[in-house]
């Protein structure tokens, strides 16, 4: 496995977001609930959970696997677009689009109030689309199913140098080529 796979994927749980300009088709950023902690398919008992990654959250949603294997894994929906920060080009950055599911939310949760949860587990990586930027900030990635996604990336803020992630919320249908300027 690449290191910078499971680094992409956990980039939904670092900082910042930032809405994309309201248009077609309808794109939004939200903060979404978790899930019922009743549920078994998707909360594991405590002696289950592994121990937190040093430096990182521990997850509280346990991989939902019926969820994901109703999710298609590929299909003809292409997204494009650029990746900046205060207009520097994020240039060589891993891009990660997931679908937006229970456990993806409980990420991007922590990613909009600054915290980093542990890595993703593998069959969730199974889900998510990666691809990294040229020297100017653009990206393309093809292939993709339809339905609810997080398009992330992540850039280095020369002003203090911390990773700052920039996080969208997208609906795609099949066929749709979708224009996502991860910018802030």
């Amino acid at each position: 496995m690449k290191a910078w796979l499971p680094v992409a994927l956990v980039s939904l749980t670092l900082v910042g977001c930032q809405m994309m300009e309201p248009g077609p088709p309808p794109e939004r950023i939200e903060v979404i609930d978790i899930g019922d902690p009743q549920r078994p398919d998707v909360e594991r008992p405590d002696a289950e959970r592994p121990a937190p990654t040093p430096g990182r959250i521990a997850r509280q949603v346990a991989f939902p696997a019926s969820e994901y294997a109703a999710l298609p894994k590929s299909g003809t929906a292409a997204i494009s677009g650029r990746l900046s920060l205060n207009g520097t080009p994020g240039t060589g950055e891993t891009i990660s689009v997931a679908p937006v599911t229970t456990y993806s939310a409980e990420a991007a949760e922590h990613a909009l109030a600054g915290r980093a949860v542990e890595p993703a587990d593998p069959r969730a990586r199974e889900y998510t689309h990666t691809t990294r930027t040229d020297g100017n900030g653009n990206f393309s990635l093809q292939g993709l199913p339809p339905g609810e996604f997080y398009v992330s990336g992540s850039v280095v803020n020369p002003g203090n140098g911390q990773r700052q992630v920039i996080l969208r919320q997208v609906s795609l249908r099949n066929g749709q080529r979708l224009e996502v300027n991860l910018s802030r």
